[in-house]
C-alpha cells in the first residue's frame, strides 16, 4: 500500500513534468529557429527532448515495479532506468554548455543604461535570449530531477535483488532427515508427475505427428553435424593447432598459452555449436512443441557450460600432454584429479538441465527444494572426494620428504582448510534445513574453482603475450626502438604495464561474474552490499555498527593489503628491474608505493565501514596537536625519510661517514637508516640526523676512491728516480686505475728534505685502504733496494752553558753523532 499510494500520488506530478518538458523543448526549438546563429543542429531542443523521453522511461519503470517482476524483467528494468539516468546526465551537460553560451551572449549585449531607450532590435534579441535562458535553466533542473529519480530506481532494484538474495540464504525448511520434509515432497509428487507426463506426452505427440508426415531430414542432419562437431572437428582442431604451433611459433611461453587458449575456445564452442545445431534441426523439422522452447534453450546453455567446464579443467590439468601444461601441477596430481573434473562437468550439465526442466514443467516448490538438496549433496561429496585426494597426495609427499615451495604449501593449506570449513558449514546447513544456503555454498565452491581456473589461464596468457611481444629483443620491440628512437627498457616497461592493466581488468571482470550465475548483481561494488544485508546492526550517530559490517571491513582491509602485496611483488620483481634505475631509486619508489598502498587500503576499509574521508580528515586534525608534541620526533624522522627518498643525497650502497663512524648504507626507511660498519655491525641512525647534521658521502659524486701517499727523502737524492719508483709501484698494483693516471708531486722542500705527495685512484673508496697498504709495502722495498732513505728527519743539537754565556760550538764526537734524540 505505501508504494502504491506513493506511485499514484506522484503519477500526476510526473505527467505534468513530462508535458512541461515537451512544451519546453518546443519553446527552445522555436527560439533557436528564430536565432539563425544558434540553429546549427538544434542541440538545446534535442537535449530537452531526451530529458522528456527519459522522464517517460522513468515513469514506466516506476509503474512496472509496482507489480511482481521476475529476475529477467528486473534486469531489463534496471537497464532501462540506467539508460535514462545516463541520457539525462548527457543532456544536462549539453544544456549547461548551451546555457553558458546564452549567458555569454547576454553579457555581450551589455546592461541597459537608465534613461536611455534601447534599440528595438537589441531589445527583441535580449528578450529572446532571456526566454531561452529561462527555458534551458528549467530543462536543466528537470533533467537533474529525472536523473535523481532514475538513480533512486536503480538503487531500489539493486536493493530488491540484495534483499531477495538474503531471503533465499536465510530461508529454512524441515530437515531432509525428518519425515516432514518427505511428506511435503510426496504430497506434491502426484501433481509433479502429471506435469511431467503432460510435458512428455505433448512432445511425443508432436514427434509422432511430424514423423508420419515424412522423414525429418533437418533433425537428422542436425544430429549428424552435432556428432561431427563433437568428434572429428574438435579433435582435429586440437591436433592442427599443436602442429602449427610447433612448426611456426617460437619455443616460448606464448606457444603454451596459445595452445591452452585454443583448447578452451574449441572445447567450449564445439559442444555449444553442436547443441545449437541439433536443437535448430529439431525446430526446423517441427518435431517438438512450442512448450519445449525453454527446455531446449536450457539444453544449449547447459551444453555450453559443460563444455567450458571440461575445457578449462582439461587445459589446467593437461593429463595426456604434460609438456604443454601451464599450471605448476605434477603428473600424479593431474591424473588423479582428471576423473573428478569430469564429475564436475557432469554435475554442471545435470544441474543446468534440471533447472531448465523444472522451469519448463512448472515444478512445485517442494520438488525444487528436494532437487536442490540432492544437487547440494552430490556437489559436497565431489568436493570431499577432491579434498581427500589432495590430502593423500600431500601426505605421501610429506612422508617421502619431497621439497616443495614453502609459500605455495602454506597457501594450499589455507585454501584446503577454508574448503573443509565451507563443506562442513554447507553440510550442517543441509541437515538443519537451510537447503538453498547449502546448495548455494556447494555450487559456489564449484563455480569458484571453475572461474579461478579460467582466470588463472587468462592471467598467464595475458602476461605471456604482453611480455613476449613488447620486449626489446622482439620484432615489435626492435621496430619501436628503431622507428621511434625509444630505449629498450621503455619497451620492456610498456609490456609489463600492459600486462598488469590487462590482468587487473580480467580480475575485475571475474569479480563481477563471481555471483552472477546465482541471481546476484554482477557489479563488483554490489557484492559486499549483498553480503552485508544478511546481518543487521545498530546505528551510533551516523555510522552503522554490526557484525556483518565489521566483518566486511576486515575482509576489505585484508583484500586491500593482499592487493598491495601483489602489486609490490609485481613492482619489485617485474617492473623495477626492467627500468634503468639503480638499487637506491628502486628502494625509494618501492617504499613510497608501499606506504601509499597501505594508506589506500586502510581508507578503503574505513569507507566500507561508513567512515568517509571527511571524517578521517577530522580525526587527523584532532590528532594534529598530539602529533605535533608527543610524536614530534617520529614525525620529524618520517618527514626526513621522505626528503631522503625524494632528494637522494644518500643512496643505498653509498660509503658515508657520520661523526666518527664510517660504513655502507644498507637500508633507508621512512624512520631510520641502517649503516653497516667495517666490523660488520649495524649502526641505526635517525633520518633527522642525516638531514640536520653534516654527513660525508664518499660516493655521491662518483664511485672512485683515492689513494694518497706522503713521504720525504733527503735533498741529496735524485727526485726523478724517486718519482719513477713511486709511479712504478702504482703501475704494478692491479687495483690502481690507469684513468685517472697516478700522479707524484713535490709538495715542499723543508729542513733539507724533499716532501712528496702522491695520488692514485681505485674503483671504490672501500678498496683505497688495502691498495694504499700494498703500494707502501712495494715502495719501501723498492727504495730500500735503491739505498734511498725515506721518512727520517735529522735534528741538530746545541750545547748551552748554565752561566748564560754561550760556548763556542764544538763538533760532535762520533759517539754523540750516533745518538738519537726525539
Amino acid at each position: 500500500m505505501p508504494r502504491s499510494f506513493a506511485s499514484s500520488s506522484t503519477a500526476l506530478r510526473t505527467a505534468i513534468r513530462s508535458w512541461a518538458a515537451l512544451i519546453a523543448a518546443a519553446l527552445i526549438g522555436w527560439v533557436v529557429m528564430v536565432m539563425p546563429a544558434a540553429a546549427q543542429g538544434n542541440p538545446a531542443a534535442e537535449s530537452a527532448t531526451r530529458i522528456a523521453q527519459a522522464e517517460v522511461d522513468v515513469r514506466g519503470v516506476d509503474r512496472a515495479l509496482d507489480a511482481q517482476v521476475d529476475d529477467a524483467d528486473r534486469d531489463a528494468l534496471r537497464k532501462r532506468a540506467q539508460a535514462a539516468q545516463d541520457a539525462t546526465t548527457q543532456a544536462v551537460a549539453d544544456l549547461t554548455e548551451q546555457l553558458a553560451l546564452v549567458n555569454a551572449r547576454i553579457t555581450g549585449l551589455g546592461t541597459v543604461t537608465p534613461g536611455e531607450v534601447e534599440a528595438p532590435e537589441l531589445r527583441a534579441q535580449r528578450k529572446t535570449l532571456t526566454a531561452l535562458r529561462s527555458s534551458i535553466d528549467a530543462a536543466i533542473k528537470r533533467g537533474r530531477l529525472a536523473g535523481v529519480e532514475a538513480g533512486q530506481l536503480v538503487d531500489e532494484i539493486d536493493q530488491g535483488q540484495a534483499e531477495q538474495f538474503s531471503q533465499k540464504l536465510s530461508s529454512k525448511v524441515p530437515s531432509p532427515l525428518s519425515p516432514a520434509f518427505w511428506i511435503l515432497v510426496l504430497d506434491q509428487a502426484p501433481r509433479d508427475l502429471r506435469r511431467i507426463g503432460l510435458f512428455l506426452q505433448q512432445g511425443g505427440e508432436q514427434v509422432a505427428q511430424q514423423w508420419r508426415g515424412g522423414v525429418p531430414w533437418h533433425a537428422m542432419l542436425g544430429f549428424a553435424l552435432a556428432i561431427i562437431l563433437l568428434g572429428p572437428v574438435r579433435l582435429g582442431a586440437h591436433r592442427l593447432a599443436q602442429r602449427r604451433l610447433i612448426a611456426e611459433a617460437p619455443p616460448s611461453r606464448v606457444r603454451r598459452s596459445a595452445n591452452t587458449f585454443w583448447r578452451v575456445a574449441v572445447g567450449t564452442l564445439c559442444p555449444l555449436a553442436a547443441a545449437f545445431i541439433f536443437v535448430q534441426g529439431l525446430r526446423w523439422s517441427g518435431l517438438l512443441p512450442q512448450r519445449w522452447t525453454g527446455f531446449l534453450d536450457g539444453f544449449v546453455f547447459a551444453s555450453g557450460v559443460a563444455g567450458f567446464t571440461a575445457a578449462v579443467t582439461g587445459a589446467v590439468l593437461m593429463r595426456s600432454q604434460p609438456s604443454w601444461r601451464i599450471a605448476p601441477i605434477d603428473d600424479e596430481t593431474a591424473s588423479r584429479l582428471r576423473p573428478l573434473s569430469w564429475g564436475l562437468t557432469i554435475l554442471t550439465f545435470a544441474t543446468a538441465m534440471i533447472a531448465s526442466f523444472e522451469g519448463a514443467i512448472g515444478s512445485s516448490r517442494s520438488a525444487v527444494i528436494a532437487t536442490q538438496a540432492t544437487e547440494a549433496l552430490l556437489h559436497l561429496l565431489l568436493i570431499v572426494a577432491t579434498l581427500v585426494v589432495l590430502g593423500q597426495i600431500r601426505a605421501r609427499r610429506a612422508a617421502t620428504q619431497e621439497m616443495t615451495n614453502a609459500g605455495v604449501s602454506a597457501g594450499l593449506s589455507i585454501v584446503t582448510l577454508l574448503a573443509w570449513i565451507a563443506v562442513g558449514v554447507a553440510g550442517l546447513a543441509l541437515i538443519i534445513g537451510y537447503i538453498w544456503f547449502s546448495w548455494f555454498v556447494a555450487l559456489m565452491i564449484g563455480w569458484t574453482v571453475l572461474l579461478g581456473s579460467a582466470l588463472y589461464l587468462m592471467l598467464v596468457a595475458a602476461d605471456d603475450i604482453a611480455t613476449t611481444i613488447f620486449v626489446r629483443d622482439s620484432k615489435v620491440g626492435m621496430t619501436l626502438t628503431r622507428a621511434l628512437g625509444i630505449r629498450g627498457s621503455m619497451v620492456d616497461q610498456f609490456g609489463l604495464v600492459l600486462s598488469g592493466v590487462v590482468r587487473l581488468a580480467l580480475i575485475l571482470i571475474a569479480l563481477g561474474m563471481f555471483l552472477r550465475p546465482f541471481g546476484a548483481s554482477g557489479s563488483p561494488g554490489a557484492i559486499f552490499d549483498q553480503l552485508a544485508n544478511v546481518a543487521d546492526g545498530i546505528k551510533v550517530g551516523n555510522v552503522w555498527i554490526s557484525p556483518g559490517t565489521i566483518l566486511q571491513g576486515l575482509v576489505v582491509l585484508f583484500v586491500g593489503l593482499g592487493l598491495v602485496r601483489l602489486f609490490m611483488r609485481w613492482l619489485e620483481q617485474r617492473y623495477l628491474p626492467a627500468t634503468d634505475l639503480d638499487g637506491s631509486g628502486r628502494n625509494s619508489i618501492s617504499l613510497v608505493a608501499r606506504y601509499i598502498g597501505i594508506a589506500l587500503a586502510v581508507i578503503w576499509a574505513l569507507a566500507s565501514l561508513g567512515i568517509g574521508v571527511e571524517r578521517i580528515a577530522l580525526l587527523l586534525s584532532a590528532l594534529s596537536v598530539g602529533i605535533g608534541f608527543g610524536l614530534q620526533a617520529i614525525t620529524q624522522n618520517f618527514v626526513s625519510g621522505l626528503i631522503l627518498l625524494a632528494e637522494r643525497p644518500i643512496k643505498i650502497g653509498d660509503l658515508i661517514r657520520v661523526g666518527t663512524d664510517e660504513g655502507d648504507v644498507k637500508r633507508i626507511s621512512v624512520r631510520s637508516t641502517e649503516i653497516e660498519l667495517a666490523d660488520h655491525s649495524t649502526l641505526i641512525v635517525p633520518n633527522s640526523e642525516l638531514i640536520t647534521k653534516s654527513v660525508l658521502n664518499k660516493t655521491l659524486s662518483g664511485p672512485l676512491g683515492r689513494v694518497q701517499i706522503q713521504f720525504s727523502v733527503p735533498i741529496e737524492e735524485d727526485a726523478d728516480v724517486v718519482r719513477k719508483a713511486v709511479l712504478d709501484c702504482f703501475a704494478a698494483e692491479s687495483a690502481v686505475l690507469d684513468d685517472p693516471a697516478p700522479k707524484a708531486f713535490i709538495d715542499s722542500i723543508v729542513d733539507g728534505r724533499i716532501h712528496f705527495n702522491c695520488f692514485a685512484h681505485v674503483e671504490s673508496p672501500r678498496a683505497a685502504y688495502g691498495t694504499r697498504s700494498a703500494v707502501l709495502f712495494a715502495l719501501l722495498s723498492t727504495l730500500r733496494d735503491k739505498g734511498i732513505e725515506i721518512g727520517t728527519v735529522p735534528q741538530k743539537m746545541e750545547l748551552v752553558r748554565q752561566s748564560g754565556t754561550s760556548a763556542a760550538p764544538t763538533p760532535p764526537s762520533p759517539a754523540e753523532d750516533e745518538t738519537k734524540m726525539k
